[in-house]
């Protein structure tokens, strides 16, 4: 083939390669336009619209080239198999990429109206089990992706049919090699959907209180209330005792214990903790106490119970009856404050006599 039959087929193939990216921004441009359209009445079309442009783009031009390419003169070169190879490979990820972002949008729309029409706990409940189907989604989207990309390849379909034949042995030891993996998998899943945990929900772990934020395949993420972040196993949710104060309401009651002096005065103490209970705006109206529920090393106990409608009321209550009842006491009742007494005074007589008759003696 001369040099000028070379350039013309050159300039030919960046020609079409040239319409086909043009016609392709056009139909893209065109399919914005319907979008923008049909969001006046359906508003999530915009947001699905967005959500999926960039894969939708990249897909496309890969698509438009290879079939350009395809249909000029490179497709008769040597080197064109590789090549075409190589776009097989692209579309194949941009589209899984396309995919997964649908997917995804699908879930955070279920997501939404799930958390509009349900409240509380069931709330909880289905968000967790949505949230670890999503990733399970995305996941299975990835590994059929990968493995495509390499059944592309002859090579890689002689070695997929002699791992068959010592599938055997191979499962023995990926078993043994990925226990931990798999059985963070499983026990995540599990979590998700025995109700165990769920996203939201208020947790003691590790002595740590806080909330959990995130619940992933393999680990759960707990926000701590200071700002700490928490990451344990999902193994651990499974096989360990913890404390949740959210597993079927978010109610709760809060208790204040107070070291008091038996000169305690209980009715006045009664009546001061009922008025500073029902100005908090923190109560929930469900119930209230205070009784003394110890008497011993020379202080009685009073615990305060009060309820609360969830468990940031319940600490904020907690801490304003605390505060309040300390600083009541301190100016009403100080005697009833805690204190350690110490008698000093003169032997009795029967002590004197016998320590006279002992030194006679």
């Amino acid at each position: 083939m001369s040099s000028g039959t070379e350039w013309e087929s050159l300039v030919g193939t960046a020609v079409v390669i040239a319409i086909a990216v043009l016609a392709t921004v056009a139909v893209l441009v065109l399919l914005r336009l319907v979008a923008a359209l049909v969001s006046r009445r359906l508003p999530w079309v915009r947001d699905f619209a967005r959500r999926v442009r960039n894969a939708t783009t990249a897909t496309a031009l890969v698509v438009a080239v290879w079939i350009a390419m395809a249909i000029t003169a490179p497709a008769e070169q040597g080197w064109w198999p590789a090549v075409s190879r190589l776009f097989l490979i692209s579309t194949i990820l941009f589209g899984s990429w396309l995919f997964a972002a649908a997917i995804s949008f699908g879930f955070e729309r279920l997501i939404e109206r799930e958390e509009t029409v349900l409240v509380g706990p069931e709330a909880r409940r289905r968000r967790t089990q949505l949230l670890v189907i999503h990733r399970l989604v995305l996941v299975s989207i990835a590994i059929l992706a990968l493995g495509t990309v390499l059944f592309t390849f002859p090579e890689m379909r002689a070695v997929g049919t002699s791992l068959l034949a010592s599938a055997g042995i191979a499962s023995i030891i990926a078993g043994l090699a990925a226990q931990s993996i798999l059985g963070n998998l499983i026990a995540g899943v599990q979590v998700a959907f025995t109700d165990a945990i769920r996203v939201g929900d208020v947790v003691v772990v590790e002595g740590e209180w806080g909330r959990v934020g995130e619940i992933n395949l393999s680990y759960v993420v707990v926000y701590i209330w200071d700002e700490r972040r928490l990451v344990v196993p999902c193994s651990y949710f499974t096989s360990t005792p913890i404390e949740t104060w959210t597993r079927r309401s978010d109610k709760i009651l809060g208790t204040v214990y107070l070291d008091l002096d038996w000169r305690v005065p209980m009715d006045a103490l009664r009546a001061e903790f009922t008025r500073i209970v029902e100005a908090s705006p923190a109560w929930d109206g469900r119930s209230s106490s205070a009784l003394v529920t110890d008497a011993q090393g020379g202080y009685v106990t009073v615990r305060l119970v009060m309820s609360a409608k969830d468990s940031d009321d319940q600490w904020t209550i907690r801490c304003e009856v605390r505060e309040k009842m300390m600083s009541w006491l301190q100016q009403e009742y100080p005697d009833a404050l805690p204190r350690t007494r110490v008698e000093f005074g003169p032997q009795s007589d029967s002590a004197s006599a016998s320590s006279t008759g002992s030194s006679a003696s």
